[in-house]
């Protein structure tokens, strides 16, 4: 008598779960965050080597086009460097990945500005790859995952827009027609004719990816404009949250996974056991932006143990805390300070940087709406904008107004048969 029962629970817990997963995208602040912090920190380090950029991944530096056109047709990496060896090629696509990174930061077309970071990290990483550290890996391949994310539902101007759009509908009005889509789409279209034109060994799957993506975004610009509320219009919306969660889930993965084997290794090793790990880059020039300060946490055998055994446990414990909340927010913020220390002490900010964009995907959805009613907040405050008190004297959001397209407010429904959300490239 039981058992028909339980097959009933199973199935449909499984079938609140397939919806959960299909009916809209999970973690909309988490991968927001990601986000802005994987493209800050690639901006800000594009920005930092913009006087050696010729020496590290152009024609000026030690590891000629020659060089690596040899390696790329042994491992048939993907760059956009290697179509041509002209100086003023390699000034486009360094210029294109400045713009790309600044403007998916700020969340401007971030479906287009998404691949166009993809292919600037690309590009700029496999000309040389004996240039850089661990957080250009993690950029790497952080850079494909957000392709396919929906990262622009909150904190970038498409959400703002959008709010924009559907308040005016709501009102009465008419949409904005969208003249920058279409225009980007058919710009991107005549620059990915010269993958066809790629003859250095690229890899293959890179060059479907990015012809899919354009026709994808072909495909759903005309649903939205033609049949704004037809079933092809809402599968394609399933098609667009199941690959967000799946790329989330990778992401989140891929941060365990990062942890777990750099936890495991280092108990392997006699070096953190011993101390030494920790003490001798402490030591090193290279890694010494303030010597003083490093002299004086190397003189101290107790804070080299804490530092160190600390740093171990939290690795290896990490992808276990996931099942208590509590637990997890805890290990959080110390891996988060963890790489802070590391920016300060070993002078690595892009990579630490990278780190706490990457362990940000782990941070508690109210922490970050909590967040987000604070910027507006003080956004308004330097910007003259209304700031609202209730009784007690506390400020609330201004409700005229969506939260900045960051908080979650919910815009005013659309009529039937009007889709405030016709933007081409998003």
């Amino acid at each position: 008598m039981n058992r028909p029962a339980h097959a009933g629970t199973v199935t449909r817990q499984a079938a609140l779960a397939l919806q959960r997963v299909t009916s809209g995208p999970l973690g909309p602040h988490q991968s927001a965050v990601v986000r802005i912090g994987f493209a800050a920190a690639w901006l800000l380090f594009l920005l930092r080597e913009l006087p050696n950029r010729r020496e590290l991944y152009g024609p000026g530096g030690p590891w000629s086009w020659d060089l690596a056109q040899q390696l790329i047709a042994g491992n048939s990496a993907f760059t956009t460097l290697m179509w041509s060896d002209s100086a003023v090629w390699f000034e486009i696509v360094y210029a294109v990945a400045v713009v790309s990174s600044a403007l998916l930061m700020l969340g401007w077309r971030t479906r287009a500005m998404s691949v166009l970071f993809m292919v600037g990290v690309l590009s700029l990483q496999n000309r040389s790859i004996f240039m850089g550290d661990g957080g250009d890996n993690v950029i790497h391949l952080m850079a494909i995952y957000l392709v396919l994310t929906r990262c622009g539902r909150v904190w970038s101007l498409d959400a703002r827009r959008e709010a924009r759009a559907a308040r005016l509908v709501a009102s009465g009005g008419t949409a904005p027609v969208d003249r920058a889509g279409p225009v980007l789409w058919v710009v991107l279209g005549v620059g990915l004719l010269g993958t066809l034109l790629d003859t250095t060994g690229g890899e293959w799957w890179m060059t479907a990816l990015l012809w899919t993506l354009w026709l994808s975004q072909g495909l759903w610009w005309a649903a939205n404009r033609y049949a704004p509320r037809s079933e092809p219009r809402a599968l394609l919306e399933v098609v667009a949250n199941l690959a967000h969660n799946a790329a989330l889930f990778v992401i989140m993965a891929e941060v365990c996974l990062i942890y777990a084997t750099a936890g495991w290794y280092k108990i392997q090793g006699s070096r953190w056991q011993d101390g030494t790990a920790l003490y001798y880059p402490l030591h090193l020039d290279y890694f010494a932006p303030w010597p003083a300060l490093a002299d004086i946490l190397a003189s101290s055998g107790l804070i080299v143990m804490v530092l160190t055994y600390g740093t171990v446990m939290v690795q290896v414990a990490f992808p276990f805390t996931l099942f208590n909340r509590r637990v997890k927010n805890v290990l959080l913020v110390a891996m988060m300070l963890e790489h802070a220390g590391i920016a300060v002490l070993l002078g690595l900010p892009f990579f630490s940087l990278a780190m706490i964009a990457a362990d940000a995907v782990f941070l508690p959805t109210s922490f970050m709406v909590r967040l987000g009613h604070a910027a507006t907040r003080l956004r308004r405050r330097f910007t003259g904008g209304p700031v609202l008190k209730d009784a007690d004297g506390a400020t609330v959001p201004d409700q005229r107004e969506p939260e900045d397209a960051g908080s979650e407010a919910k815009a005013p429904p659309a009529p039937p048969g009007v889709d405030a959300d016709r933007s081409l490239v998003r």
